[in-house]
């Protein structure tokens, strides 16, 4: 196991005790790092559970859906800055497929 699988095994199974020390099945703490899939995220949830301590499933849940939805926002945020960056150098230099060149000016 590597130093990184450690680091995930090690932040999945903090995320899952501190879900059990509210009172909630453990199989839901699962579910919740499995779903949040990286240590960033399960530390995002782990501070909203020590920060809030939430007393129903759904609030958790809830938490967990709103990191997932600002994951995706920022993964589609990347993807447009690099679109965006990828048509000015098209704009800027022109296109060049199979030696022909195309310049868009």
């Amino acid at each position: 196991m590597t130093d990184n699988q450690k680091y995930w095994s090690l932040k999945r199974d903090e995320l899952v005790n501190a879900i059990s020390k509210l009172g909630f099945p453990k199989e839901l703490g699962q579910q919740i790092a499995s779903q949040l899939g990286s240590p960033k995220a399960m530390d995002r949830m782990l501070s909203y559970i020590y920060n809030v301590r939430p007393d129903k499933a759904e609030l958790i849940v809830d938490e967990m859906l709103a990191i997932c939805s600002d994951i995706e926002t920022w993964h589609n945020k990347k993807e447009s800055e690099a679109a965006n960056a990828r048509y000015n150098e098209i704009l800027n230099y022109g296109l060049t497929t199979g030696g022909d060149e195309y310049d868009f000016k």
